[in-house]
């Protein structure tokens, strides 16, 4: 019986580790405890869960603001002009329509392209070429290209560009497309380098959501949306200096887009409705999709940029309208012009009533010629300086110079800031001395008396001023045998003839055509487009060609000059007039 109890103990203990060698093993140390002890009660012990690394978050305000501080000029926006050059070259770039299909088949396309729609980029950057290699990105607008040209940038791509205006400003361009057709169909050719899978990651994502209309906005409804209950807050993103030069929509802020993503703190909330705008619409729509990337969730581009509000008419601030203001003065012009004859100034003087006589010709000059007795004289570059020491704005000046061709320029600038009775000599000293009235020599004019500058426009007096202090010897004029020379070259300047057509009709210079002062502004279609074309301006004493030149520099034209002294110095050349 002994032997059969043994006989079951040992098999029960088999038995049990054989169940405990088949048993599951445990995540836990077990403890044993000796058989004589009684089990001590033990309190749950808590357990952490194993760490899990947290993701890192993406600095793009930094990402961002150096891949813009790297842009090269011109922020990496090419034109269309230039994008055709390069694609006939003989190892042309990699030329990348973003836009849908859809567009494809409406509006055509550029040989050579391939097609990746903008939300479908990143899908596929094994059809890009290289890191290195230069791509050129175009979509309709630019809108599209400028924000996959910045987010391609931060990834690593060195050598991206955008179209500026996209294929609408290449068709404006009158380059031709491809129609009738569909590009090839992209094919891998690289392998693509992700440096940053996370970055790669939150860039592809918030370039496949893009929304419909791309984030971007016209001039239109942004002018609606500022009369608006809700005004969004509006971010120019230009430089101090293109604000100063051209203007800017009222109650903006100047942020530039080189400062943009270090100075977060001028943005509003990041719910708030913005718009962006820059000159044209680039820095606009690369700076957008950074903001977007940081959490901004209502910001859009205007497209065209200030460039297109200016051309829709919409108000500017911080700047004169100088089309406008030369339209109304040279078309308003009375018969005389805003001139007096010698003999008239003479008898004015003699009578005991002569006006403020303001000389504006070099001191050199004045040693040399004489001056009219009683005259003050400020050079022409430094007038508008000291408006303190002129008459009040009621009162009558006569300005004079060597032939009127400076008399007319500062005149004109006095009328425009509010002096209302300002006149030029006509002919300058040059005619008063041909009418053989006397001049003073030997000695200087007395110093002008500094008294109360007046209150006038600042805007137009910056700009006037900028314009006058900076005139070149010479002042943009050109004696006749140099208008001759020019008018028989291979390249003739466009000649404008301002005089009226009687006047014309006696006589004038081959080529010139003939608008009337009053006129001229009325229609600048007849200038050349090109704002750097030569132009001469003709008249018959000087003082009109002057303000014509004038008006048409500080629109915008670059190479504008008058004949001195007019058809009158012209004939005392005894050069050839055409009836």
């Amino acid at each position: 019986m002994k032997t059969k109890l043994q006989m079951s103990l040992i098999l029960l203990v088999l038995f049990s580790m054989i169940l405990a060698a088949c048993a599951p093993a445990q995540a836990t140390e077990v403890v044993v405890v000796p058989p004589t002890e009684a089990p001590a009660t033990q309190a749950p012990v808590a357990t952490e869960p194993p760490a899990t690394e947290a993701p890192v978050a993406i600095d793009f305000a930094t990402l961002y603001a150096e891949m813009i501080g790297a842009l090269p000029q011109g922020y990496a926006g090419i034109k269309p002009a230039d994008v055709s050059a390069a694609m006939a070259e003989a190892t042309p770039p990699f030329l990348l329509d973003v836009r849908d299909v859809t567009e494809l088949e409406k509006d055509g396309y550029i040989k050579g392209a391939i097609n990746i729609p903008v939300r479908e980029v990143l899908k596929n950057l094994d059809k890009l070429p290289g890191l290195d290699e230069k791509i050129i990105i175009y979509c309709g607008s630019g809108q599209r290209g400028g924000m996959l040209m910045g987010v391609l940038r931060v990834l690593g791509y060195t050598n991206v560009f955008n179209m500026s205006g996209g294929l609408g400003a290449w068709k404006t361009a009158e380059l031709p497309v491809e129609t009738g057709s569909m590009p090839e169909a992209p094919a891998s050719i690289s392998t693509p380098i992700v440096a940053d899978e996370a970055l790669f990651t939150a860039l592809d994502e918030s370039m496949s959501t893009l929304p419909d209309g791309f984030l971007g906005t016209k001039a239109d409804k942004v002018n609606e949306a500022l009369a608006g209950a809700t005004p969004p807050t509006l971010i120019d993103l230009r430089t101090p200096e293109e604000r100063e030069k051209e203007g800017y929509i009222k109650d903006s802020i100047n942020v530039p887009v080189g400062e943009l993503f270090t100075s977060l703190d001028k943005l509003p909330a990041k719910d708030a409705a913005i718009v962006l705008y820059c000159g044209s619409g680039l820095r606009g729509s690369i700076a957008i999709e950074g903001l977007r990337l940081l959490g901004y969730t209502n910001v859009l581009n205007m497209g065209g940029g200030f460039k297109a509000w200016k051309t829709a008419g919409f108000a500017v601030e911080g700047v004169v309208d100088w089309t406008a203001v030369w339209t109304d003065f040279l078309t308003n012009l009375p018969e005389d012009y805003y001139t007096v004859k010698a003999d008239v100034l003479k008898g004015q003087i003699d009578a005991a009533s002569a006006p403020f006589l303001l000389d504006v010709r070099e001191a050199s000059e004045l040693e040399e010629n004489g001056y009219i007795a009683g005259a003050v004289n400020i050079p022409v570059r430094n007038v508008l300086k000291n408006l303190d020491k002129l008459p009040a704005q009621d009162q009558p000046i006569v300005i004079y110079c060597g032939s009127g061709h400076r008399g007319a320029m500062i005149m004109a600038a006095l009328r425009m800031l509010g002096y209302t009775d300002v006149r030029n000599l006509g002919g300058g000293l040059g005619g008063w001395l041909k009418a053989e009235f006397p001049v003073e020599k030997g000695t200087l004019p007395a110093e002008p008396v500094a008294g109360t500058a007046p209150t006038v426009d600042a805007l137009r007096l910056r700009d006037l001023d900028a314009f006058l202090s900076t005139l070149p010897d010479g002042f943009y004029s050109m004696k006749a045998a140099d208008v001759q020379a020019a008018v028989d070259s291979a390249t003739p300047p466009v000649v404008i003839d301002l005089r009226t057509p009687d006047e014309f009709a006696s006589g004038y210079i081959k080529t010139s055509v003939n608008i009337p002062i009053t006129e001229v502004m009325k229609d600048l279609t007849k200038l050349p487009t090109d704002k750097a074309a030569a132009i001469i301006s003709i008249c018959q004493s000087g003082h009109r060609g002057a303000l014509f030149m004038m008006a048409l520099r500080m629109i915008g034209y670059t190479n504008v000059n008058s004949l001195a002294k007019g058809i009158n110095g012209w004939n005392a050349e005894s050069l050839p007039l055409e009836k």
